[in-house]
């Protein structure tokens, strides 16, 4: 069965199709319009895949505008859709940590990708993607320059986790002379901080998996082992852990 599972997010649109054990990916930016992200991903599959339109059983949708996007079967939470991508890629997993653009979650799973129980951070901006990208921007670079630019030998503690809070004082430790290495591993070190405590609160079953745009950042990833005091699992394909969660489930109907 074919079946294309898209993952709709506040920054970027992630699609997988899946035809029997061939698999093909793609993402674009979401934009203003998820309707449109999703279309425009839906034709960039089909195309790479050379399968045509008709011959997709089911499309399945997750994710930041899912309810937006009138075109899929069915909608499907980020939580199962992030457990059972976990669950095909790493089996063994058993605690998600997922940050995208909007929120973070911790999820415990079982076997088979079962979700347990799950705890979410989508009232506040700390601890997310968007956060990371509002202090990059304070300090003139990209989010995608974050992990690469920090210096944890130099980790100046940022003590807010408010968005605009901890700009201004960003702000001020740049006109006081301070090192942009040392600030961005204190932003790092804020971010983990912040979900390790979720995730301790949920409690922390090994092996742990690092999804969502975030897991990019290898300064995040860092402060998250440091934090909760184990490895984790970050996969290549991490951004599309949501739409393959979704597409398998498409797939597999």
């Amino acid at each position: 069965m074919i079946g294309i599972g898209i993952d709709i997010g506040s920054v970027a649109t992630k699609g997988i199709i899946i035809n029997g054990d061939k698999q093909c990916r793609a993402m674009v930016p979401t934009g203003w319009s998820p309707r449109d992200a999703g279309q425009a991903i839906i034709d960039q599959l089909l195309d790479l895949s050379g399968i045509e339109r008709q011959e997709v059983e089911h499309i399945f949708v997750t994710g930041y505008g899912r309810v937006a996007f009138e075109q899929a079967d069915k909608t499907i939470t980020e939580i199962k859709c992030h457990a059972r991508g976990i669950a095909e890629l790493y089996p063994e997993v058993r605690t998600i940590i997922d940050i995208g653009g909007q929120d973070s979650k911790v999820i415990r799973v079982g076997e088979e990708g079962r979700v347990l129980d799950f705890a979410m951070n989508d009232k506040c901006a700390a601890g997310t993607g968007r956060f990371l990208q509002v202090m990059a921007t304070a300090l003139g670079l990209d989010v995608s320059e974050l992990g690469q630019s920090e210096e944890p030998a130099r980790n100046l503690s940022i003590s807010s986790m408010c968005t605009v809070f901890a700009e201004s004082e960003i702000i001020g430790l740049l006109a006081r002379g301070n090192d942009k290495g040392g600030i961005i591993a204190g932003l790092h070190q804020s971010v983990g901080k912040r979900v390790a405590a979720m995730a301790r609160r949920m409690g922390i079953k090994e092996q742990v998996a690092f999804t969502g745009g975030v897991a990019i950042n290898l300064g995040v990833k860092r402060a998250l082992e440091e934090e909760i005091g184990c490895m984790v699992i970050v996969s290549e394909a991490c951004q599309y852990t949501g739409a393959l969660g979704a597409a398998l489930l498409a797939s597999q109907l």
